[in-house]
């Protein structure tokens, strides 16, 4: 492959993320402008309403941890301009670990939608450990300097975070029928969006070609 072409897919690459983002960011800003207001309490808004803070943190930081860190997975911006890739880490980290928190703290202290089945609840709890393991585990393989892991284990934190853009997909087959999935339908659509992005990470891992050992044990530096 051409360098060209190489450079265009990496665009690719991040822009694909960026779109798959697009649906739960609008839909998160739409929220978030509701709840700015003086909303309607209805059943599907009524635990946002009580206690915005929150729905409102998980959003924000959801939004910049997704779009910001798509542009952390092309190759020449790392290697052209290293100076931006550890700025945007420092952004991202504490974005991506306030993502992960709030969705826990809303799991377990907002009440249960009536759409969602009780599994829904370990398995939300089981993700949101996970990413914020995940990139907790990143920050310590760059400060190891192995930045070989330091990359994989923040392409896996990314991969769950971005469950959200991939369950609007995996909603689909319901959408297309006029209905909207609960009980376990909405377990499996939920869990397809997580199971599918870490199963695409690890396939992308997997086929990566090494980091130099050069890079491998790089100067210590900021979290990307």
């Amino acid at each position: 492959m051409s360098t060209s072409s190489a450079s265009r897919r990496q665009w690719w690459v991040a822009a694909g993320l960026v779109l798959l983002s697009l649906v739960p960011v609008l839909a998160g800003a739409a929220r978030v402008a509701e709840l700015a207001g003086d909303p309607a309490v209805t059943a599907a808004n009524a635990r946002f309403v009580a206690s915005p803070v929150p729905v409102v943190v998980h959003i924000v930081s959801a939004t910049v941890y997704s779009l910001l860190g798509a542009f952390q997975f092309v190759p020449r911006i790392r290697r052209r301009r290293p100076g931006w890739h550890r700025r945007a880490g420092r952004v991202l980290v504490p974005a991506g670990l306030a993502a992960a928190l709030s969705g826990l703290w809303m799991t377990v202290s907002y009440p249960r939608p009536p759409a969602d089945d009780v599994l829904l609840t370990p398995i939300r709890l089981f993700f949101g450990v996970a990413m914020a393991g995940c990139i907790v585990l990143g920050v310590r393989a760059v400060l190891r300097r192995d930045i070989s892991a330091h990359r994989a284990w923040m392409a896996r934190g990314y991969a769950i975070g971005l469950g959200a853009g991939t369950q609007v997909l995996t909603h689909l087959p319901w959408v297309l029928l006029g209905a909207e999935p609960s009980g376990g339908g909405r377990v499996l659509a939920m869990l397809a969006g997580w199971v599918v992005n870490l199963a695409v990470v690890e396939w992308a891992l997997r086929r990566r070609p090494a980091v130099p050992s050069r890079e491998r044990r790089a100067p210590a530096a900021a979290p990307a």
